[in-house]
């Protein structure tokens, strides 16, 4: 089954940028990666960039409305997603456990559907 990882995080509790706790975060997260593709159950994934960098689309009344920042106003933002092919949710919340992020955060696992 394929389950996507879907990050959120509170920025602010993010280790200080080039701070040795970001260095080490990078490298368990490195670590992390390489034992799911040795698992064979990495499928694909990537980190976004922060939350201010974002842009809203929407349509009201047939037109487009393009606005700056995120789709949603909470401490939590979506920071990045993984695609996990499993062989159920158990092994998925297993492995979703492990990673790094879920200290600053956590995910929400969510089936691809056919």
């Amino acid at each position: 089954m394929k389950v996507m990882m879907i990050h959120w995080i509170d920025d602010a509790a993010l280790p200080a940028v080039g701070s040795a706790e970001e260095v080490a975060f990078d490298q368990d997260i490195e670590v992390w990666d390489a034992e799911m593709k040795r698992r064979g159950v990495l499928a694909g994934g990537g980190r976004l960039e922060p939350v201010s960098t974002a842009t809203k689309i929407s349509m009201r009344d047939g037109e487009v409305l393009v606005t700056d920042g995120p789709f949603a106003e909470t401490k939590e933002q979506i920071a990045g997603f993984i695609v996990l092919e499993c062989a159920d949710l158990a092994e998925a919340i297993e492995i979703s456990s492990r990673h790094p992020t879920v200290r600053y955060g956590g995910f929400e696992l969510r089936p691809l559907a056919d």
